[in-house]
């Protein structure tokens, strides 16, 4: 479920809550399902139960989680959330294509990484 990478330069909280916020906003973890226990996840990841803990702590002030005391975390209703992200990512992307069109990228080009990725994206 969750991975972790040790060369990258991403600490390991921000790498698992990354993780879960991924298979959040995907569905892969519905909302109001229970999230993994911090020493449960602690021990299948072989790390500190503390750098779990911080990664839960970011993804509830995210919005993406929320505790119940003495039952453990749930997944928060993300929807307002995804389409926040959404909006984010739609104006980066933006962003990006005004930069390539002043740098020469045609429509083509931008086409042909669009119908990569998206065809890429169906063969997984």
């Amino acid at each position: 479920m969750i991975t972790i990478d040790y060369q990258s330069k991403l600490p390991l909280y921000e790498q698992i809550a990354g993780r879960f916020q991924s298979l959040i906003l995907k569905g892969a973890l519905p909302p109001g399902s229970r999230m993994p226990s911090v020493r449960s996840l602690a021990m299948e990841l072989s790390i500190n139960p503390n750098t779990i803990q911080k990664a839960f702590s970011l993804l509830e002030t995210q919005g993406y989680i929320y505790p119940v005391k003495g039952r453990g975390n749930f997944v928060a209703d993300t929807a307002s959330l995804a389409a926040k992200e959404k909006q984010h990512l739609l104006r980066e992307a933006e962003k990006l294509i005004r930069k390539g069109k002043e740098l020469g990228i045609t429509r083509s080009e931008y086409d042909a990484v669009l119908d990569h990725l998206y065809r890429e994206g169906e063969s997984e």
